[in-house]
């Protein structure tokens, strides 16, 4: 069921979602919880259907604010939605003139009693989640510096502004690459000299994986730019080699281990209504994600060649055997050449030492036989 509604009130709205749960026969709310996103209008559409598609995990009222601030005069147009595949509800909300500068005022009315608050921007986000209006609203504030417009996003006003429950999808896209690589470390215990990352040009994931790994393991990380998708490589060094998750095609990765056979494993890019889907699992503030923008911060102070990591910790002492193996083999091999001759020699020797004993034997029985015809 679809209600459109024109200058109207939240008030308005509230009893029309009402009235259309009661008209599809559910007058009892089964939603855990309100996900306000706030988006322009451009890329309404796919918002709302992502978070139509995670509402089937985690049943959710959808709140999407369109906000059109302006000199004109302030109004609210809604559009209501229940049933129809939806999971939950769905309310999408313009905003026209002073309005759209207090949209909490809009909102606050719409929101669950005793569920938590989920805010979401698609389109990048605030500079700083947990000042902005409605971001004071949320338990949980999801950005996504993915798709800011800005050239890069400002990891220190977000270090500095952090508060619990901040969170960004080019942190939650890292998750599958952290568990592999830490699950690594937990079977193949060794010490890690030093760390890469490959990505696309300006992906914010390969900055905050970089950190992530650099406030874990206390060893400089190294970051290169690739073709991409994404992230497409993260390789730690130690002793015994390389430990590498490498996923050039955005699919299927290769999980390399020393002294194990490569193994294949899925890794696929996952979509904005998965992403959504994993913040929605956890409510509880991410101190890990705290830490790695603090990290952020130091590495932006950094030197460019502290980042960088040595020749020295990127050999393995594997390698160096090998190295070591293939000069001893080589010092040898001009040995084995001046005595091929002599060893040529031998065989030849023998062949005429026969040739001779077969000759004189020979002349034996030549003379034998003489001696017997003169008899």
């Amino acid at each position: 069921m679809i209600i459109d509604l024109t200058d109207t009130t939240s008030s308005e709205i509230a009893s029309a979602l009402l009235k259309a749960r009661r008209n599809a026969g559910s007058p009892a709310m089964g939603m855990v919880g309100t996900i306000v996103v706030v988006v322009d209008e451009a890329s309404h559409h796919d918002a709302m259907k992502a978070a139509n598609e995670a509402g089937r995990e985690h049943p959710s009222r959808v709140l999407v604010a369109i906000l059109r601030p302006g000199r004109g005069a302030s109004g609210l147009d809604a559009e209501v939605r229940v049933g129809e595949g939806i999971p939950g509800e769905a309310v999408l909300l313009r905003l026209h003139g002073e309005l759209a500068k207090v949209p909490e005022s809009v909102i606050t009315p719409l929101l669950l009693p005793d569920s938590p608050v989920i805010v979401w921007w698609p389109g990048g986000g605030p500079r700083v989640p947990a000042e902005d209006p409605l971001g004071r609203l949320g338990r949980r504030r999801v950005t996504d510096a993915a798709a800011t417009r800005r050239a890069s996003v400002d990891y220190s006003a977000r270090a500095e502004g952090y508060a619990p429950g901040d969170t960004d999808f080019a942190w939650t896209r890292l998750t599958p690459w952290r568990a592999l690589m830490a699950a690594a470390l937990d079977q193949y215990p060794t010490k890690v000299t030093g760390a890469e990352v490959a990505a696309a040009r300006g992906n914010p994931s390969a900055d905050l994986m970089a950190a992530w790994l650099q406030s874990r393991l206390k060893v400089p990380v190294e970051q290169r730019n690739s073709r991409g998708p994404g992230v497409t490589a993260v390789r730690l060094f130690t002793p015994s080699g390389q430990i590498a998750l490498t996923r050039p095609d955005g699919a299927v990765a290769t999980f390399s281990v020393p002294g194990q056979p490569d193994r294949p494993v899925a890794l696929k890019r996952r979509t904005t209504s998965e992403l959504l889907s994993e913040e929605l699992r956890r409510l509880d503030p991410d101190d890990v994600y705290a830490k790695t923008l603090a990290c952020m911060v130091e590495r932006d102070a950094m030197p460019a060649d502290a980042k960088k990591v040595a020749e020295t910790a990127r050999k393995s002492t594997a390698a160096k055997v090998t190295a070591a193996g293939q000069e001893v083999v080589a010092a040898k091999k001009p040995a084995a050449k001046k005595a091929a001759p002599a060893e040529k020699a031998a065989p030849a020797k023998k062949t005429a030492a026969k040739k001779s004993a077969a000759k004189k034997t020979a002349a034996k029985k030549a003379a034998g036989k003489k001696a017997v015809g003169r008899s």
